[in-house]
């Protein structure tokens, strides 16, 4: 089992930046990714940032310009650089572990963007 702890979310105004951290343990030898998703309220959870452990990174759409992921594999940890912030930003941010089974994901850390 993975387990993920998340922190750095909270309140910031529009325009504002936050960064997001999530730390693995546990059986972390078979992840090949690690991402970032949220969710507002009424809303599906989607996609923000994945990168694999070797670097490679896909964005989802509304966040593209304005997000980096980024990880350090020695520690086990991803980050979450958000730049730009919206209202629309506001949610929930979950991180998740990808392994060949699925998948891990973290408790989730609230992010408000209002003034």
């Amino acid at each position: 089992q993975v387990q993920l702890v998340e922190s750095g979310g909270g309140l910031v105004q529009p325009g504002g930046s936050l960064r997001l951290s999530c730390a693995a343990s546990g059986s972390i030898d078979r992840l090949y990714a690690m991402g970032w998703y949220r969710q507002a309220p009424g809303k599906q959870r989607e996609l923000v940032a994945t990168i694999t452990m070797g670097g490679a990174t896909n964005y989802g759409d509304s966040v593209k310009g304005r997000f980096t992921i980024s990880r350090d594999n020695a520690e086990n940890t991803v980050s979450l650089q958000m730049n730009s912030l919206k209202p629309e930003d506001t949610a929930v941010y979950y991180c998740k572990a990808f392994d060949a089974a699925g998948g891990s994901w973290g408790q989730g850390t609230q992010v408000t963007v209002s003034s």
